[in-house]
């Protein structure tokens, strides 16, 4: 199998029998299928494929569900081909990576008996060190130009960092935050519930070559493989199990994004949610979600300090610095004191109101007349026409 374009080798300490048979079970298995999974885990890939396709049948080889649900896997075992499945994925420049290669991504693991079979990969990168430095960035299929504009934003702001975005290639946010990866030359990854040979949706067949060239496809499912409602539903645990954390960006009550995200709090990951109008079907969602554990982010900068290592810090948050508040405290005070424009008040009257001496007060009122927020008449003084119109120079922001 070639390992061409850069990516880690696919061997490993894998034997060649133990690849055809996990590549064959991918043809057997559906994803996610915890009874496979544990014969798996007991057997082994090439006995689990052989008491699959032994003739005759022996009764009770596999335990756990019926014996109509066993004659399906059979059936299935019968068709596999993993030699053409293999042939076809490096045709297309791609590989299939099974646990114990190099390049398999161990937190896969923490989904226990629900873990990948193997993952078919198409890309030059090494799927492993990208998935350690990664975060999912999903949402709602119908997004708002809101949602878009807010995933593409972050997607681009965390490429940009350093980050791999990773998402499902749907249309919607999952579209945007791709997209706003590959504009800055970013890294992503597109987690498909087909074969990575199959552009799925058609719609996105240009971005999802533009991945493969740029990011990395993977799948679950064999070359030639289509998707089915299960099976997207089922693919979100993966997106999940890889990244450092989920962030969603808009999502109705029953959305698939959601599942990512409770996938997600079940595996100890970061959960984060970008907050929409409270008035929007398409936030609700994402709103549930921050009132349970989810954490608010608004920016890639939050997202990386969340899911970063030390001092990977978000800037402060603050308003505009306006020029009254680089005044001293006393200067402050006597601007306070000064009433609105009407008749000047003396430095002792303005003193009075400040509580503080007439000395200071006549020099902070020199201070105030230089920077344009007092004007002198005679012995009195008063605001300027101008201190009344700038923000924040008054109480209440007069």
């Amino acid at each position: 199998m070639s390992t061409t374009n850069g990516a880690e080798s696919g061997g490993g300490g894998v034997g060649e029998e133990e690849r055809l048979a996990r590549a064959a079970l991918t043809r057997v298995l559906e994803p996610g299928d915890e009874h496979g999974g544990r014969w798996l885990r007991e057997l082994g890939p090439r006995e689990l494929l052989a008491r699959l396709t032994s003739e005759p049948y022996r009764r009770g080889a596999l335990g756990g569900v019926t014996e109509r649900r066993l004659q399906g896997l059979r059936i299935r075992a019968a068709d596999a081909e993993p030699e053409r499945d293999l042939a076809a994925v490096d045709a297309v420049g791609g590989r299939f990576v099974v646990p114990g290669d190099a390049e398999w991504p161990r937190q896969l693991d923490d989904l226990g008996d629900a873990r990948p079979v193997g993952l078919w990969v198409r890309g030059r990168a090494g799927l492993r060190p990208w998935a350690l430095r990664s975060v999912a960035v999903v949402g709602a299929r119908a997004c708002t130009p809101y949602g878009a504009h807010m995933a593409a934003s972050l997607a681009s702001g965390l490429a940009e960092r350093g980050w791999v975005v990773v998402s499902g290639a749907a249309f919607g946010v999952d579209g945007a935050a791709h997209r706003g990866a590959l504009a800055v030359d970013g890294a992503t990854v597109a987690v498909l519930a087909c074969g990575v040979d199959v552009p799925y949706p058609r719609g996105h067949a240009g971005l999802i070559g533009r991945i493969a060239e740029q990011g990395l496809l993977v799948g679950e499912l064999p070359p030639g493989a289509h998707p089915t409602r299960s099976r997207f539903i089922l693919r979100n645990r993966v997106i999940a199990a890889l990244t450092r954390g989920t962030v969603v960006v808009e999502a109705e009550y029953r959305s698939g994004s959601l599942v990512t995200a409770r996938s997600a709090q079940r595996l100890g990951r970061y959960t984060m949610g970008v907050p929409g109008p409270a008035t929007s079907g398409l936030s609700a969602g994402v709103h549930e979600l921050l009132r349970g554990e989810a954490v608010l982010v608004t920016d890639a900068a939050e997202v990386a300090e969340l899911v970063g290592d030390i001092g990977e810090l978000a800037p402060a948050r603050r308003g505009p610095v306006l020029p009254r508040d680089l005044l001293g405290p006393v200067s402050a005070r006597v601007l306070e004191a000064l009433p609105p424009r009407g008749t000047p008040v003396t430095a002792r009257d303005a003193a009075r109101g400040a509580g503080t001496g007439v000395d200071e007060t006549l020099g902070s009122l020199y201070e105030l007349h230089s920077l344009g927020y007092v004007e002198r008449h005679g012995q009195g003084w008063q605001l300027t026409a101008e201190a009344m119109r700038r923000p924040n120079t008054r109480r209440g922001g007069a």
